[in-house]
């Protein structure tokens, strides 16, 4: 009597693969092999359906999710090119705590945090007597009072370091994250602050070292740490 325990490792599954993302992985490969550069003219759809055996639709269809990446584009008199893709403008368009669930909310202020541990070796590569003087105004300013001012202060303050790392992707994702970074804050059930506050953090950066700013703004960011274990 045969037993039919575990057919999943007895039968092979069938590929789940379109003819569409056979086709879009083939073009990807083609780009990578030949070296194709932003601003290299593209074969046309009939010389790749022609190519690849497939019909000219196959190959509308793999190309138009190239296209939404933004590897691809058309431009008049030339044809497709292959273009240098916005990396993050899908995750721009998704990236909305209303429709996120906790789980991902959560791996995102992870993601977070970590960037903001991150920052100390290029803000002190960075820095300026100018951006300190700015990050200054910005930290007198705050009060312990209401939420609304606590989580415009922490946007003003955080992208103010993001900002002076000069580093425009950073920067964007930072901004990106920031509705993640005020849904969590308004989660809270009460206010907590760190040993370090951010006038202590312009200190750090005006007279201390890389390694001081960052145990510094560990000790900032330790309630959300602490926050994550439980």
């Amino acid at each position: 009597m045969v037993i039919h325990n575990n057919l999943s490792k007895d039968i092979e599954r069938v590929p789940t693969d379109t003819m569409a993302d056979v086709v879009e992985l083939r073009l990807r490969d083609y780009f990578k092999r030949k070296s194709f550069k932003p601003g290299d003219a593209l074969p046309k759809e009939l010389e790749l359906a022609e190519a690849l055996g497939v019909s000219r639709n196959v190959v509308r269809e793999a190309l138009s999710r190239l296209r939404m990446l933004g590897m691809i584009e058309s431009k008049k008199k030339r044809g497709m090119i292959l273009s240098s893709p916005d990396i993050l403008g899908a995750f721009e368009r998704i990236l909305d705590p209303l429709i996120m669930t906790e789980d991902a909310l959560k791996d995102l202020f992870e993601l977070r945090l970590v960037l903001e541990m991150g920052l100390a070796d290029i803000l002190f590569i960075n820095v300026t007597d100018k951006a300190i003087h700015e990050l200054e105004q910005i930290a007198k300013s705050e009060v312990h009072a209401p939420m609304e001012f606590r989580i415009k202060n922490e946007i003003a303050f955080h992208g103010k370091l993001y900002e002076i790392a000069g580093n425009d992707t950073l920067k964007r994702f930072q901004i990106m994250l920031l509705p993640v970074f005020g849904f969590v804050i308004k989660m809270e059930k009460e206010v907590t602050y760190g040993k370090v506050t951010h006038r202590d953090l312009v200190e750090l950066l005006k007279k201390g070292n890389k390694d001081d700013f960052r145990q510094g703004m560990y000790e900032h960011l330790k309630p959300h740490f602490d926050r994550l274990k439980k």
